[in-house]
C-alpha cells in the first residue's frame, strides 16, 4: 500500500470513529421520569429509582439515559405539558411518581409503557384494569397512603390521647382528596370524634391555615397524602410544632423533618421497585404481564424530640412497634 492510500485511510477511519460514537449513544434507550414533587423532594427518589435500574443492569450513562421531568412549584396542571413532551422524545419506558403525574403520563402515553409508584389504588384511578391483571400499558407500584386514614388517626389517639377534635389536611386539587375525607369520616364518626376538613391549594396559604385551626380549637392534625405537602414538609411540620398541634404525616421524610409521627410504607423502597420493573419492561416484558405491587410492610417514624417538645409521652407499646425513632 502507497503511503498516500495509507494516510487517506487513516484520515477516513478517524473522521468516521466519531459519528460511530456519536451513533452508539443515540441508541440507548431513554426512560422518562416524570414527578409531581419539586426538585428538593426528588433527589433521594432519584438515586431510589437509579438503583432500581442497576439491579436490573441498567446504568444511567452507560446503557439507558433518563429525561428527569418535575413541576417548579406544585401546580398539577403544569403536568400534561410535561408528561406530552416526553412522549413527543420518543421515551421507551415512561415513569411517573405520585397519582397526579400517573394520570397525566396516562392521558400523553396510549401505547408507551407507563411505570407508576402512587399512594392509591389504581384501579379506582382509573390506570389499570386489576392489581393482578393490568391490562394496557401501565403498571407499577402502590404505597398505599391514601387508605391508611383510619390508622393514622388511631395512631394519632394513641400518641395524644388528649385529642378532643382533629382535622384533616387536604389539598382540593389532588383527585384523591374526595376518598380521603371518606375515610376520614368514617374513621371519625366510628370513634364519636368531631373533626373538620381544611382546605389548602397553595403553600403560600399554609400559615393562615394553621392559625385558623388553632383559633377554632382544633388540636390534631392528620396530614392527608399529597405532593405538594410533602414538598413543603419541613415548613408544616416547623407550623405544627410552633402551635403545639399534634400532627401525624403519611410519610417518614416529614418525621425526618421535624415532624411528629408518620405511617405509610417506606417511599424510596417503592421507588426502587418500581424502577425494577422498568428494567425488566426495557428487557421485553409487558407492562399487562406484571401485577402491580403492594407494600407488604408499613413503616412508623417517631420524632421523640418533637414528642417532648409538645409534652407527648410516648407509649412502650409504639416505642416498641417503631421502625425509627429520631432523638
Amino acid at each position: 500500500m502507497r503511503r498516500r492510500e495509507f494516510i487517506t485511510l487513516i484520515g477516513g477511519a478517524s473522521a468516521v470513529w466519531p459519528f460511530a460514537a456519536r451513533a452508539q449513544q443515540q441508541i440507548l434507550p431513554l426512560v422518562g421520569f416524570l414527578s409531581s414533587w419539586t426538585a428538593d423532594t426528588n433527589e433521594r427518589f432519584k438515586q431510589a429509582f437509579r438503583d432500581g435500574l442497576k439491579d436490573e443492569g441498567f446504568v444511567e450513562g452507560q446503557n439507558v439515559s433518563i429525561e428527569y421531568r418535575q413541576m417548579e412549584t406544585v401546580e398539577y396542571d403544569q403536568l400534561p405539558k410535561i408528561a406530552a413532551d416526553l412522549v413527543a422524545r420518543r421515551v421507551a419506558v415512561l415513569f411517573a411518581t405520585a397519582i397526579p403525574a400517573a394520570l397525566a403520563a396516562k392521558a400523553a402515553a396510549t401505547t408507551i409503557p407507563i411505570v407508576f409508584a402512587i399512594g392509591s389504588d389504581p384501579v379506582d384511578m382509573g390506570l389499570v384494569e386489576s392489581l393482578n391483571r393490568p391490562g394496557g400499558n401501565a403498571t407499577g407500584v402502590t404505597f398505599l397512603s391514601i387508605e391508611l386514614t383510619a390508622k393514622r388517626l388511631e395512631l394519632l389517639r394513641q400518641l395524644a390521647p388528649k385529642v378532643s377534635s382533629v382535622a384533616l389536611l387536604v389539598n382540593p386539587n389532588n383527585p384523591t382528596s374526595p376518598m380521603q375525607i371518606k375515610d376520614m369520616r368514617v374513621a371519625a364518626t366510628a370513634l364519636g370524634l368531631p373533626f373538620k376538613i381544611v382546605h389548602v391549594d397553595s403553600p403560600g396559604n399554609l400559615e393562615n391555615v394553621f392559625a385558623t385551626m388553632v383559633r377554632q380549637s382544633t388540636d390534631g392534625l392528620i396530614v392527608g397524602a399529597d405532593s405538594m405537602f410533602l414538598s413543603y414538609r419541613t415548613q408544616i411540620a416547623d407550623l405544627a410544632k410552633r402551635h403545639s398541634l399534634p400532627t401525624i404525616y403519611f410519610a417518614g421524610e416529614f418525621a425526618r423533618a421535624g415532624g411528629l409521627v408518620s405511617y405509610n410504607s417506606n417511599f424510596v423502597d417503592s421507588i426502587r421497585k418500581a424502577a425494577i420493573y422498568v428494567g425488566r419492561i426495557l428487557k421485553g416484558e409487558k407492562p399487562a404481564d406484571l401485577p402491580v405491587l403492594q407494600p407488604s410492610k408499613f413503616e412508623l417514624v417517631i420524632n421523640l424530640k418533637t414528642a417532648k417538645a409538645l409534652g407527648l409521652t410516648v407509649p412502650q407499646s409504639l416505642l416498641v412497634a417503631a421502625d425509627e425513632i429520631i432523638e
